[in-house]
């Protein structure tokens, strides 16, 4: 069971968690028009009246960019001082997931996003290691990436999450962790709700935002310090086969953070990871606020404020 926090942001304040509810007819309920973030929350190690929110600015202008792929406006502004309000509710004292969601709350049945109610709400959890820090399991999905052409994928578009969901699911039955998604030209994009890296011959290669993936923020991050730490970084077309040679695979993203591949498919990949872990080592310190360099990544909420 989920430890969900005690308040939500709900109708424009905060409200017990129980009491943020939404009617059975609800439009995003029906068509999945809504969009999402995630935030990652944690206690100041050295202060435990300040929480620590990483890429707080990104996340809030990519939720108020996904808004506007759904027609509706939802300020930056609007969303900062949303999550100031909870945390300061919450005062939450263990690293937590925050879930931020903007929705089309009218309640009629035609698919449209014109004339339309909306609304935004936030909700939190604890949240550890979501996936097993010592490496996950992948089998190639069935399921395809949907392409950018069908759906605005520059967005995290709840409608979109169920091809997600489906391979997601598709991977735990058959024995695996995680499913990795091939896109409609047969190169690998993301996986259920990361992306993906691989390591070859000491270079960084990434599938490129040509590829039907999320511009994720982690990954975005992931790759500026392997540039200032001098390692070369390409983004481009991964080949599947590529998968099975590489040094190094992992996955990145806000509740992933960052997670090596163990195996893809019946491959066995390489147990010594060098460049993954100085990524992850170097990121870690920059969430818990121990990275002078990187302390413009961080935004610092007073719970006394």
């Amino acid at each position: 069971m989920h430890q969900f926090l005690p308040y939500a942001w709900f109708d424009g304040k905060c409200v017990l968690f129980e009491d943020a509810t939404i009617s059975v007819a609800t439009h995003a309920l029906h068509y999945g028009t809504g969009a999402f973030g995630g935030m990652r929350a944690l206690p100041n190690p050295a202060d435990p009246n300040e929480i620590l929110l990483f890429r707080a600015d990104r996340h809030a202008r990519r939720l108020s960019q996904s808004a506007r792929l759904l027609l509706t406006e939802l300020s930056e502004d609007t969303i900062h001082s949303a999550i100031v309000a909870f945390l300061r509710a919450n005062k939450p004292t263990c690293p937590v997931y925050l879930r931020p969601f903007v929705w089309t709350s009218d309640l009629g049945i035609a698919p449209r996003l014109h004339n339309i109610e909306t609304d935004f709400l936030i909700y939190g959890l604890e949240l550890g290691d979501y996936l097993s820090p010592e490496g996950v399991s992948c089998r190639i999905s069935s399921w395809t990436r949907q392409e950018d052409r069908s759906l605005p994928l520059r967005g995290k578009i709840s409608g979109a999450y169920i091809t997600s969901s489906l391979a997601k699911t598709e991977a735990v039955k058959s024995g695996f962790d995680e499913a990795i998604l091939m896109n409609s030209r047969g190169k690998v994009s993301e996986a259920s709700g990361m992306n993906l890296f691989i390591v070859r011959d000491g270079v960084l290669i990434t599938p490129g935002v040509d590829q039907d993936i999320l511009e994720g923020i982690t990954r975005a991050s992931v790759i500026e310090l392997a540039k200032a730490m001098g390692v070369e970084v390409v983004e481009r077309a991964v080949d599947k086969s590529e998968l099975f040679v590489a040094d190094e695979v992992f996955l990145s993203g806000t509740a992933a953070k960052v997670t090596p591949v163990r195996r893809v498919e019946s491959t066995d990949l390489p147990a010594q990871r060098p460049l993954m872990e100085t990524l992850r080592e170097r990121l870690t310190a920059i969430t818990e606020g121990r990275d002078p360099a990187y302390d413009h990544w961080v935004t610092r909420v007073r719970l006394d404020g």
